[in-house]
């Protein structure tokens, strides 16, 4: 009997099965990595008048919120009560009513044990800092914007997340007066870092938790997560592997990151932002097991079947100050934060809009 057509038929397995795994690779790149619209491109044109009137208000917000190499944070006498009150003044200021939702972190943090001497030795009442703009159409359906405004301790948290913060002050004042469809929510959220990243006592967390118990109906989340720091280096951009073969080497973008239950969430996002924004774009749906993937308060939304993203910079894969001391405001890009800010609020407004 002859080998060869044994031989013919295996040849032929493998070819099918090989077309199969290109299909499947191919399949995956278009579901998770291929986005719509294109990025941005080439020289940005000068900033608009209102992007100057961001610019000048970011650069204000970050530095005031970064002016302690302490941070914002229960480890030390530091900045946390102050720009606690500073983002609930400046919610006012733009003409806000500001809700807080209060709670005890470290009675959640170690709920079999008392508390109290710690409670009050550490004045242990904290507040996630919210403010409503109210929709008129479909006013159950909650659209949310959210950074925290906590830093790590030691380090002043100009990037991490005062840029964030900024961009949500920032978003809450250009939106004001708008008549929008659905309802939109600016949240300044607290207690991101450790001791409380990824515990019952996170700010986001918590608050995820009192909305689902509500039933509300948050239609999309977006955290702004470190948004301020770019590079046109070669090789200033790393990523989680096998990421670095399919995204630039230079950190000149912002990301937009999700999980693949919040995919047409993220897709939406991208493209209103690519329609608008002057600064370049890439995105990327992955599972929440990659380094990164969930590291900020949209995860806590993930927890709690809510639909979410995150726009960031990147920060550890790109930002060589992340979590330490020389994370201030001299290192953000202003210019580029703006760009951004100005694109997100597009999101916002459209989304808010149900222009989709």
């Amino acid at each position: 009997m002859s080998i060869f057509p044994t031989f013919k038929a295996f040849i032929k397995d493998m070819l099918i099965t090989f077309i199969i795994i290109l299909v499947l690779i191919g399949g995956l790149w278009f579901y998770t990595i291929r986005m719509p619209h294109v990025s941005f491109k080439g020289e940005a044109p000068p900033l608009n008048t209102v992007e100057r009137d961001i610019f000048q208000n970011v650069k204000s917000h970050v530095r005031f919120l970064a002016s302690d190499l302490q941070g914002r944070n229960h480890h030390s006498n530091n900045h946390f009560a102050s720009s606690k009150n500073y983002i609930i003044n400046q919610f006012h200021a733009y003409g806000y009513s500001v809700f807080l939702q209060e709670y005890q972190p470290f009675t959640k943090l170690y709920p079999d044990i008392d508390t109290k001497r710690i409670a009050q030795s550490l004045d242990e009442t904290d507040a996630n800092i919210e403010i409503e703009l109210l929709g008129k159409e479909k006013p159950e359906e909650i659209i949310i914007v959210g950074a925290h405004y906590d830093s790590i301790g030691g380090s002043p948290g100009a990037n991490d997340n005062a840029s964030g913060v900024a961009a949500i002050l920032e978003i809450a004042r250009l939106l004001h007066g708008l008549t929008l469809s659905r309802t939109v929510r600016l949240v300044a959220f607290v207690n991101e870092e450790p001791p409380f990243f990824k515990t019952e006592a996170m700010g986001s967390l918590v608050y995820a938790k009192r909305s689902a118990a509500r039933g509300e109906q948050i239609v999309g989340m977006i955290a702004l997560e470190t948004i301020g720091y770019f590079s046109e280096e070669p090789g200033s951009q790393h990523y989680p592997q096998p990421l670095r073969f399919f995204y630039p080497n230079k950190g000149n973008f912002i990301g937009f990151v999700g999980h693949f239950s919040s995919s047409q969430l993220l897709r939406q996002a991208i493209d209103i932002f690519r329609k608008n924004a002057t600064i370049p774009s890439e995105g990327a749906i992955l599972p929440a097991f990659i380094p990164g993937v969930d590291w900020s308060d949209h995860g806590s939304f993930w927890k709690n079947d809510y639909p979410a993203i995150m726009i960031t910079d990147t920060a550890p894969y790109r930002y060589p100050y992340y979590h330490r001391a020389q994370d201030t405001p001299d290192k953000i890009d202003y210019e580029k934060m703006t760009r951004v800010i100005s694109g997100v609020q597009k999101i916002v407004e459209v989304l808010a809009n149900n222009e989709q």
